[in-house]
């Protein structure tokens, strides 16, 4: 017998059950709710009367129909208790049903993983809020919710042998919604993405949207596809994005790596060790003290102030837009307001050489300076008459090896010169003025500017083998 809803419970029963004379001892009982259990007070006989036995209790209870669940034991020792001390022993458990238990439905249970991650702890146990966050993060295919498959109820009885229904409780679970599969034991994420929680619905979002600031309420913010964030990241805090970063208010930087582009309304803060590498293209008001590289075009408005910008594409700025203290390299050129000023430090501007093969160049020349002076160091110490044989070929062995690595690393010199210059037809491009002491490089062939140069387009002359400064 099942019902779908809690049974209604009946008002406890209590009657007073008499077996013989008037002065004869006496049983009270209770009955609780649903007749599931049943309490007696034991009374003693009066005067002359007879004493209660287990023979006359039996008969009690058969009168108030109690056939199921009677505790002998119990009620010999209150019985005995009663009898020998003449005294009335209360709340004795003479009987007690067996309790029906509820029925569950199957339903989807989120997965205990994916709740909000525990703070992480430095080694003092201190909370690192920086890698706290209030985001999860899921993968594709990953389980967002497991079947929990349906327990059966069971009737109960109570101590008047009748049946006690089990009720049906329908856990409200959770179901599966945008961007999931939900399948016969599972739910999955379809989608790499940030699970959303509405009321009882699991969906993925492919964009991570902030509302406010990034700080001590987000944590650094790790996020598989495009980021976007309505107010400022403050400093101290990391971005990694695996597509596009847009921030509509001021970047403290500290580090920031997209697959994508990156987008900052406000502008680019940093402190000389601030990073972002980026996947795609960047466009923001103003860089200053960052160290900065992108594959795509760089666009800033207003300023690039102590800072190194890298693009595998191009530097573009705004008419007004000026470089101070800086180091650019753009394979495929530069456009600009102004460069440099009095007393603002050296600016270096490089175009048309692919900076990547630059940098592996110049490690293996760092090797080979590293190299030169062990084998100089070595030699020296080959240069004394008294060296013993055996440490002498111990050094010789040595002076092999090395000069097989010096010769390695300059014949991958050798191979990486012919790919440096990526853009014979790079041009840096300023409107406005460039000041003395700033130095132009196109393809390795350098431009030192003793003078103002002013509207000047400067190109690599091939055949001359110089850059030529021409009108806008």
């Amino acid at each position: 017998m099942t019902v779908e809803e809690s049974i209604g419970s009946a008002s406890p029963e209590r009657q007073t059950v008499l077996y013989g004379g008037m002065n004869d001892g006496t049983m009270e009982v209770t009955f609780t709710e649903n007749a599931l259990e049943l309490y007696a007070d034991f009374h003693p006989p009066i005067l002359n009367g007879r004493p209660l036995d287990g023979e006359a209790v039996q008969a009690m209870l058969e009168r108030i129909n109690v056939v199921f669940g009677i505790r002998w034991d119990d009620i010999n020792t209150a019985l005995q208790a009663c009898n020998a001390n003449r005294q009335k022993i209360k709340d004795v458990l003479v009987a007690r049903g067996d309790v029906s238990e509820v029925e569950i439905a199957e339903y989807y249970e989120m997965s205990s993983i994916l709740e909000k991650a525990a703070h992480v702890v430095d080694s003092r146990e201190r909370i690192n809020y920086r890698e706290r966050s209030p985001f999860v993060i899921v993968k594709k295919g990953q389980v967002l919710a497991k079947l929990r498959p349906r327990k059966p109820g069971k009737e109960g009885t109570n101590v008047r042998g009748e049946s006690l229904p089990f009720g049906i409780n329908h856990p409200a679970g959770v179901i599966g919604g945008e961007n999931t599969v939900t399948e016969p034991d599972k739910i999955t994420a379809a989608i790499h993405g940030q699970l959303v929680e509405r009321g009882n619905e699991l969906s993925v979002q492919e964009h991570l949207i902030i509302k406010g600031a990034v700080g001590y309420g987000t944590g650094n913010i790790v996020f598989p596809g495009d980021v976007k964030i309505d107010g400022p990241v403050s400093d101290g805090f990391k971005i990694y994005s695996g597509g596009s970063l847009a921030i509509k208010q001021t970047l403290d930087l500290t580090e920031v790596v997209t697959k994508g582009d990156i987008h900052v309304a406000g502008g680019i803060i940093g402190k000389g060790s601030a990073l972002i590498k980026c996947g795609g293209g960047i466009k923001t008001k103003f860089i200053e003290n960052c160290h900065v590289a992108s594959r795509g075009t760089v666009y800033i408005d207003t300023e690039i102030i102590n800072s190194s910008i890298f693009s595998m594409d191009t530097v573009r700025m705004g008419e007004k837009g000026m470089i101070l203290g800086s180091e650019i390299y753009a394979v495929h050129g530069l456009r600009a307001g102004r460069i440099g000023k009095k007393g603002a430090g050296t600016t270096r501007i490089h175009c048309g050489v692919d900076f990547s093969v630059q940098q592996e160049k110049e490690k293996y020349n760092n090797q080979l300076r590293i190299l030169a002076a062990k084998l100089a160091k070595l030699r020296e110490l080959m240069a004394d008459p008294e060296i013993e044989d055996d440490k002498k070929a111990k050094m010789d062995e040595l002076l092999r090896r090395l000069e097989g690595e010096q010769q390695e690393a300059s014949n991958k010199i050798s191979e990486l010169m012919g790919s440096i210059n990526a853009d014979e037809k790079a041009v840096v491009e300023v409107m406005g003025e460039i000041a003395p002491g700033t130095l132009i490089e196109i393809c390795q062939v350098a431009l030192f500017v003793e003078e103002p140069l002013r509207k000047v387009r400067i190109s690599l002359d091939t055949s001359g083998g110089k850059l030529v400064p021409g009108q806008l």
